[in-house]
């Protein structure tokens, strides 16, 4: 914690860290508080549970379920911020409610009324111990933005002139939060003990939640959260993040940058601005990507009111109250995840909620695997530019309902935080989707991160039955240079690492890259009319073989029809890889430089990637690579040999009948 956040903490009274031990022995001193709240509760919520209980009764539970749903919604907004937030929170739980409760209580919104301006002044004044005007030269009359735990008034700080944003606590809205998580812990505690059927324990939601709410309430913290979030996901020039006003803050007050812009869901604003909504979806879903998988920090509550277009067509978050983590092991499980989704591995897929903390181990996730090959399979007919992710959501969501399934806090708040943003791109275009956006995200770490986890995850998508799968590699390097991020150059060293590492003595996958690297050069060698050398696309990838191998012979085609085909496929995707890969190349090097044209529509530099392959050249001459290299040059002198043996057998074949014919033409 740095000087400027430590004298903002002390400048007032931190709100108490949730403990429900302690609040429940503190309430128990006021039981005439405590009962007439829960009478309001009890009310208001009982008179929904009758009409759902009347549906039951009559059989019309999915007829009225959308007008439940609404009911529900209203309800809870007139109890206030805790149910207001339980609401929100209950829309990315696919494991606790149907979907069409889902889709009512994600409109949710902070729409709640402001407090007085007189109380909200006095608060800043108390919080910073000066008066307002010794703070501010000038502040707007009545505030800009309320929302369930505070209100925001715009303002002009008297010693800098920086137009900020001032951001005051709604009074007495810890006391009101913690009786309400109080009550609704309580009622959780009779569901937990009584309703055998749901999959999760409501008292460790109503705790876990009820945490992460009353964090919230302390300001410095969030400040301290938004300069943590700018650190990690600031070098993304598209990405805003306001800068705190240490010298105005304190746990209640809380003085930032102001960042004038349009709510991501003001569509007709943002069309006469001309800001593309579509451009700025993507850069919302490529950096919630890099929050969940790469990170692992991320905003907590991704509504369209907390992201902002500046003029400039950058997003700008608001609001970091709320943030969360995703465990390290969490993050590689879900690219492992999308793996075994391409390669439609369900008892893989049901393994990995072991992994994502969706199943206890002592679940058999055998009957789990039918259901979703049942609903993927069905899924994976469309391309991944054709997928939508919120019909897959809700999909899965009835797989997850069906069974003993407890999404983890981080994995629904991350689903919402896409779904949102899909959503914003489909009210603008109908056809957008958002996993055509996200996959190069995923190809890219695929090809280009070297940590062991995710080499594991390359290795599982590459090879099947000991054969690699040239599509695959293809799809990859296609889909990979389409993100921002991708740098040809980041391809090689991870995939040589792969291939060469033999640190244990045991690199089970070495064999089988010596085997393909064996085919590969076979084909890379046909003579004639097939003579891959004179493929422009490939020349810089001979010109990179080691000295031993170029100087072996040429191979001329023989043997079955079969295997010339097979050669001859193998010969076409090397081909197509190292076309991708040079234009990957060239778009980097564009990219770089501040070239006017887009990477997509880059054309290959074949010169450039002779450059880049020179990683490859001099991978190959060190000491570590010397047995596969050894072992490559075995491999193909032998398949030169077996061909040469083939083709004099073949030839003897074919002239001994014809001896056999001049002996029977001599002399008797």
């Amino acid at each position: 914690m740095t000087g400027q956040q430590k004298a903002a903490m002390q400048r007032s009274k931190a709100p108490l860290p949730y403990d429900p031990i302690r609040t429940s022995q503190e309430y128990a001193k006021f039981p005439v508080k405590v009962a007439f709240r829960t009478v309001e509760i009890a009310t208001s919520i009982g008179s929904w549970l009758t009409l759902v209980a009347a549906d039951v009764a009559s059989d019309s539970v999915e007829k009225n379920a959308s007008v439940r749903a609404a009911q529900l919604r209203e309800k809870l907004t007139k109890l206030g911020p805790a149910f207001v937030k339980v609401g929100q929170a209950l829309s990315t739980r696919p494991d606790l409610l149907p979907s069409r409760y889902l889709e009512e209580l994600s409109s949710l919104q902070d729409a709640l009324p402001t407090f007085s301006d007189k109380e909200a002044f006095a608060l800043v004044e108390k919080e910073l111990g000066r008066k307002m005007k010794d703070t501010f030269k000038m502040i707007t009359p009545h505030p800009i933005a309320a929302a369930s735990l505070g209100q925001v008034y715009k303002a002009t700080a008297l010693d800098t002139n920086e137009i900020v944003a001032l951001k005051v606590q709604r009074p007495s809205i810890y006391e009101g939060l913690e009786l309400d998580f109080h009550l609704i812990r309580m009622f959780g505690a009779v569901v937990d003990a009584n309703v055998k059927s749901l999959n999760t324990s409501i008292v460790s939601l109503v705790d876990e939640f009820a945490e992460r709410v009353l964090l919230e309430l302390n300001y410095v913290q969030e400040g301290i959260n938004a300069e943590r979030f700018a650190r990690l996901y600031g070098d993304n020039s598209d990405v805003v993040v306001p800068t705190i006003d240490w010298e105005r803050t304190s746990a209640r007050v809380l003085t930032m940058e102001f960042i004038e812009g349009t709510k991501l869901s003001e569509r007709e604003k943002l069309k006469e601005k001309g800001l593309d909504v579509l451009s700025l979806v993507d850069i919302g879903i490529q950096c919630s990507l890099r929050q969940l998988l790469e990170f692992g920090y991320f905003h907590a509550d991704p509504h369209p009111g907390n992201l902002l277009a500046t003029k400039e067509g950058k997003l700008a978050f608001l609001d970091f109250g709320m943030m969360s983590e995703t465990p390290e092991t969490a993050r590689y499980a879900i690219i492992d995840h999308v793996v075994h989704l391409v390669n439609r591995d369900y008892e893989a897929m049901a393994t990995d909620y072991y992994k994502l903390e969706f199943l206890d181990e002592s679940v058999d996730v055998k009957p789990i695997v039918p259901a979703l090959a049942n609903f993927f399979d069905d899924v994976l007919e469309a391309s991944v530019e054709e997928l939508n992710f919120k019909t897959i959501t809700d999909g899965l969501g009835g797989v997850l309902y069906a069974y003993p399934f407890s999404v983890p806090g981080y994995y629904a708040l991350i689903l919402r935080s896409l779904t949102v943003l899909e959503g914003l791109a489909l009210s603008t275009d109908p056809k957008f989707k958002v996993l055509a956006k996200a996959y190069p995200y995923i190809a890219r770490r695929l090809l280009t991160d070297p940590r062991p986890e995710l080499r594991e995850s390359f290795k599982e998508l590459m090879f099947k039955d000991d054969v690699f799968r040239w599509n695959r590699l293809e799809n990859l390097l296609r889909e990979g240079s389409k993100n921002s991020d991708f740098n040809a150059e980041d391809v090689l060293p991870p995939l040589l690492d792969l291939a060469l590492e033999n640190e244990s003595g045991e690199n089970t996958l070495r064999p089988l890259i010596e085997k393909e690297t064996i085919k590969v050069i076979e084909a890379l060698m046909l003579t004639s009319a097939n003579d891959i050398a004179k493929d422009p696309n490939l020349i810089p990838l001979v010109d990179a073989l080691p000295a031993q191998i170029k100087s072996l012979p040429p191979i001329t085609i023989s043997g079955s029809v079969a295997q010339k085909k097979d050669l001859e496929r193998t010969r076409d995707s090397v081909s197509r890889c190292f076309q991708l890969y040079a234009k990957a190349s060239s778009s980097s090097s564009s990219s770089s430089s501040n070239d006017e044209h887009s990477p997509s529509s880059a054309e290959p530099d074949i010169e450039k990637t002779q450059k880049q392959l020179t990683v490859l050249t001099d991978a190959l001459r060190q000491p570590s690579a010397q047995d596969f290299v050894r072992a490559v040059i075995g491999g193909v002198a032998e398949r030169i040999a077996a061909r040469f043996i083939n083709a004099f057998l073949k030839m003897s074949s074919e002239t001994a009948p014809d001896a056999a014919t001049d002996t029977d033409a001599g002399p008797r």
